[in-house]
């Protein structure tokens, strides 16, 4: 239910007392710098590609401009579903409860995306990190696998901790490990109760403060508890813990409080990543891998090294590597026989407690497998991707970060695929939805125009390859875009010996089948032509062409198409009579007499756009037939 406008600006004005009193902090501030005036011009564009790319550089999604416009407001009133969705999926707030996330639903230019807006989880918009600090918080008391480098007791309670979260997040434990990094046990002082010490060392791990610090069963009382919870944090230096405590019951400051200890964690460990990890891969020979040795206790409390190898040349001398799963567009390239240059291969210093957000490796460590047992020294377990693709994996599960060029994308989703990393996949997914978008926007339609035109846009992705990792993957968003991305460009396409194979494909995607099946890729071309000419129909105002249903009617555009054929025949073809030449003192001249005309796919000129279209349509629709009757197929 939308509320009405006067209880609009009462919320208005509860935030803004709120806000001005210091008890809540602003989740829209004013935000004038070039980069968000950037998103907020593409989103009034609905460009998808632009907009993903400024979301990539950190742009800030829910600020607002002197009008008191969000991206997500601009977008949702200018009508662009695709992108108010990609602006959700991105962290864009839509809270109910906030005058800002009431206004986008009241502005909404149509029920779509109002229905998204309404439907969409609040959880997933206003903290994308929380999946990423579930599992911070989830290592607190995790023992299978084991992952837990230090164990801190007193008397009884033993706490199964990891040195990495804890150098991380304070300075005191840096310091003391940097001093002696094979400590592997941490005795409490009995002066401070072990409850206060549960208590910091569960908020370092990002959990949930407890209203009551003492439980029934503790001999503390709670006044010795929030005594050592003071000592304990200045002793750890983690001063914001008291906030946290003192935001009480108020369920909106407390969820603000953890919001900015979850950003301050992620960027620590973000920190602790780029340094430790990415400072200490090491690029060597490929044969001699196996001569690495890093021993347990390292500086950097690594447990495991990764291997991702080189792409190599063709040089002329055999190479031969350990079996692996293969993924990626290149997986079925043979090998040839020959030589090949000396590959390298990039090792990665990794925690298992951050790599075990993969199901592939949280069954690897809970196995039998040789990588879960005990070595001399840290195993190394082989990755089948390249050392650019392991990089953006391993900072998605150290950060929840994905910066990925479009160049990667797509080995990037099979990556992912194969390590059973479904966000990461949908977020591969999602760049080469709109970053595969390229520079035009995809509702311009690309028939009309000069061919001399000096600045033809380059394809930005291949398409062919898109569709087919779709297929493998099962990845609907990809099929979608896709079909649509084909039928926005058909004519680029159609001719092409490699796209009628791809219909032939689809088709035999169906076992078994029969005369009256379709086929599923060639009906959602058909269906994004159709919108795409439906569009320029109701724009020219020809709404003779459409049927009740607002979908284009074949058989009336085939009729105007020959209608129109006719008379550019006769106006090119035909003199005019005796009695026409008394009335007219000139004779019309064709389109192609004038050169003022527009010409269609088949090469014929027509006096305006909107003939053209009609022309078009049909030239499209009798291609796509073609080719059916040449593969013989019924669809």
């Amino acid at each position: 239910m939308v509320i009405r406008k006067h209880e609009l600006e009462a919320k208005l004005k509860d935030d803004l007392e709120l806000v001005q009193s210091g008890v809540l902090r602003e989740e829209n501030p004013l935000d004038s710098s070039q980069e968000f005036n950037e998103l907020l011009e593409a989103c009034r564009r609905g460009d998808l590609k632009r907009s993903q790319e400024l979301i990539t550089a950190g742009v800030n999604l829910n600020g607002k401009d002197k009008f008191d416009y969000t991206p997500l407001i601009i977008a949702s009133l200018c009508g662009h579903y695709e992108l108010v969705e990609l602006l959700l999926e991105s962290g864009a707030l839509a809270e109910r409860d906030t005058f800002q996330g009431e206004r986008c639903i009241y502005n909404a230019l149509n029920n779509k995306i109002r229905n998204l807006l309404l439907k969409y989880d609040y959880s997933k918009s206003t903290d994308p990190l929380q999946p990423w600090a579930a599992h911070i918080t989830s290592l607190f008391a995790r023992t299978v696998p084991k992952t837990s480098d230090i164990t801190l007791t007193e008397g009884s309670e033993n706490l199964e901790l990891h040195k990495f979260i804890l150098s991380a997040r304070s300075p005191y434990f840096n310091n003391k490990f940097k001093e002696a990094p094979e400590t592997a046990t941490w005795k409490l002082p009995q002066s401070k109760p072990v409850e206060s010490f549960s208590i910091v060392l569960r908020y370092l791990y990002l959990g949930d403060i407890p209203r009551e610090v003492v439980d029934t069963r503790s001999i503390r009382t709670e006044e010795e508890v929030l005594t050592g919870i003071d000592k304990i944090s200045k002793q750890l230096e983690i001063p914001k813990l008291w906030e946290v405590i003192l935001s009480g019951n108020d369920r909106r400051l407390a969820r603000q409080r953890h919001q900015d200890e979850v950003n301050r964690a992620q960027q620590q460990i973000s920190d602790f990543f780029e340094q430790k990890v990415i400072g200490h891969k090491m690029t060597v020979d490929t044969r001699k891998t196996s001569e690495v040795k890093w021993p347990h206790g390292n500086s950097i409390f690594a447990d495991c090294l990764l291997r991702a190898d080189e792409a190599v040349g063709d040089t002329g001398q055999e190479q031969h590597e350990p079996s692996s799963i293969p993924i990626g567009p290149g997986a079925n390239v043979p090998v040839q026989n020959g030589n090949t240059e000396r590959g390298k291969s990039v090792l990665y210093p990794a925690h298992k407690a951050m790599l075990i957000r993969s199901p592939y490796f949280e069954t690897m460590f809970s196995s039998e497998f040789l990588e879960a047992q005990e070595s001399e020294h840290l195993h190394i377990i082989k990755i089948d991707c390249s050392p650019a693709v392991l990089e953006i994996i391993l900072r998605f599960m150290y950060t929840e970060e994905v910066e990925c060029p479009l160049d990667l994308a797509l080995d990037l989703l099979y990556a992912s695929d194969m390590l059973l990393l479904d966000k990461l996949k949908s977020k591969a997914a999602v760049l080469i939805t709109s970053l595969g978008s390229g520079n035009n926007n995809v509702l311009v339609d690309r028939t009309h125009g000069d061919n001399n035109e000096t600045g033809v846009e380059v394809e930005p992705i291949n398409v062919y390859d898109v569709i087919h990792a779709a297929w493998d993957l099962r990845v609907q968003r990809l099929e979608t875009f896709a079909a649509r991305y084909l039928a926005y460009r058909l004519e680029d396409y159609i001719d092409e010996e490699e796209f009628a194979e791809l219909i032939q494909e689809s088709a035999a995607r169906v076992k078994n089948r029969e005369e009256t099946d379709t086929i599923e890729l060639l009906d959602d071309i058909r269906y994004y032509l159709d919108d795409r000419f439906r569009l320029r129909f109701e724009d020219a105002g020809l709404d003779e062409m459409l049927d009740e249903r607002g979908e284009i009617d074949a058989s009336t555009v085939e009729a105007l198409t020959s209608q129109l054929q006719g008379m550019n025949g006769m106006n090119g073809s035909s003199a005019p009579t005796g009695s026409d030449q008394a009335v007219s003192a000139a004779p019309q001249e064709s389109p192609a007499e004038s050169g003022m005309g527009v010409r269609t796919l088949d090469g014929e000129l027509v006096e305006d756009e909107f003939v053209s279209d009609a022309i078009n349509y049909q030239v499209l629709l009798r291609k796509i037939d073609v080719i059916l009757e040449n593969l013989k197929l019924d669809a």
